[in-house]
């Protein structure tokens, strides 16, 4: 690791989820973190107490007390936070929201730092942040994973004209106090500056796939040119909510008479309504199981076919699932399910890492996989375009994007070159 010195970048990273969570971009927030602590920046990050995807408290800790500790360089913050025993409740995710900014408030005049960052889905992450720019006077870089206004109602936690205006309100108004705007595909990007007001650079950083994942796929064996199982084989693993719509999908496959096995793990607010349908409908050819750790997520994609990326109708504008890059980069073949015009369904139709469906086409999944035995040149292409698109989401290199940028802003924090989204 570099040695920290004064002349290092102080920087201040807000985040809802972190290390040991891993869904929800927590893996990916974590990386950052570490990758620029590895860079000689003096990192710190306030987060929560691991939470998610359970919507658990996994540490036993959630409470008032503030947790303090450094690990692989990086000076971590622990906050409290309300977790909602019903995550798709308007009034818990709201408190969820501002119990978070509140807890995050005893910490506002704690600690000099250069620049702020921000990382949303939670907007209560984000007025914190506001709040400490008005303070302190130093650059806020807002990173928007997903845009919680139009999640909230796309998961149908947020229903009816007037609650969407004010979340969305809300949203736009805390996003414009930023100075620097990034987010992680091509089509966030060109929803972002219709809410702009002030000409903020937006830099386009695509997730990565983080270290300890990337060294987990490597201890397993390479799966290139391996044709599809007989019966051929299906994974889904990671978070399982309201925006995924994995009950549909699975409907359509056990009405059908195809041939398959299909694995499901995760956790998340509708894993246990999936989970009691597989029990229900003692379909043998579906399992169901527990969010996997790295190691045994690598070793699951590794005996997989199909990795499984489905996201709900309404809900594909406002994020893209990181779990794609771990499932291309492994060789596997992805079989998605999405609106045609979101960042996942674009991804699949430009890159063709493997089969797209929309939801109006979801009764010809069946068919494909029946038929994918006949056309083992298909299935070596899509392999073969996963690897390749893997490739564009090297830790290294985007990191390197942060950083180079994370330096400009510092160096001119009054003037915040207007080029940064040339990086």
């Amino acid at each position: 690791m570099n040695q920290k010195d004064d002349k290092q970048p102080r920087l201040l990273i807000v985040v809802n989820v972190f290390h040991p969570d891993r869904g929800g971009g927590g893996a990916i927030f974590t990386d950052l973190a570490r990758g620029l602590a590895e860079r000689g920046f003096d990192v710190t990050v306030r987060c929560a107490y691991p939470y998610y995807p359970e919507w658990q408290d996994k540490s036993g800790k959630n409470g008032i007390p503030i947790d303090r500790y450094d690990e692989y360089g990086v000076h971590v913050e622990r906050y409290g936070i309300f977790i909602p025993s019903r995550p798709n409740s308007l009034i818990q995710r709201l408190v969820y929201e501002a119990s978070f900014f509140f807890s995050l408030l005893r910490s506002l005049h704690r600690g000099r730092f250069d620049m702020v960052m921000v990382f949303c889905p939670l907007v209560g992450a984000v007025g914190f942040a506001t709040l400490n720019k008005w303070l302190h006077r130093k650059p806020l870089w807002l990173n928007i994973q997903d845009l919680s206004a139009d999640a909230a109602a796309a998961g149908g936690i947020a229903r009816g004209k007037l609650v969407r205006a004010l979340l969305g309100g809300v949203q736009g108004g805390l996003f414009n106090q930023a100075q620097v705007w990034s987010s992680i595909s091509p089509v966030m990007i060109q929803r972002l500056q219709a809410i702009r007001r002030k000409n903020q650079p937006i830099l386009y950083l695509p997730n990565w796939l983080n270290a300890s994942m990337a060294a987990a796929i490597q201890q397993q064996e390479d799966k290139s040119g391996q044709l599809p199982h007989d019966p051929v084989r299906l994974l889904y693993a990671g978070n399982i909510g309201s925006k995924q719509d994995l009950p549909r999908f699975c409907e359509t496959l056990h009405a059908s008479a195809a041939s398959f096995h299909f694995r499901i793990h995760g956790d998340g607010g509708y894993a246990g309504t999936v989970r009691d349908w597989v029990e229900q409908t003692k379909d043998d050819r579906f399992s169901f199981g527990p969010f996997l750790d790295e190691p045994a997520f690598a070793e699951a994609l590794h005996d997989t076919d199909f990795f499984v990326i489905t996201e709900k109708s309404g809900s594909g504008g406002s994020f893209i699932p990181c779990k794609m890059i771990p499932g291309m980069a492994s060789g596997s073949v992805i079989l998605a399910v999405s609106d045609a015009e979101s960042p996942l369904g674009r991804e699949m139709t430009a890159e063709r890492p493997g089969p797209w469906f929309s939801w109006d086409d979801l009764a010809s999944v069946p068919s494909m996989l029946t038929a994918i035995h006949e056309n083992p040149a298909q299935f070596a292409d899509w392999q073969a375009n996963a690897r390749r698109r893997a490739e564009f989401h090297e830790r290294n290199r985007v990191i390197s994007r942060f950083e180079t940028a994370i330096r400009s802003i510092v160096a001119h924090p009054k003037s915040i070159p207007s080029d940064l989204a040339d990086i």
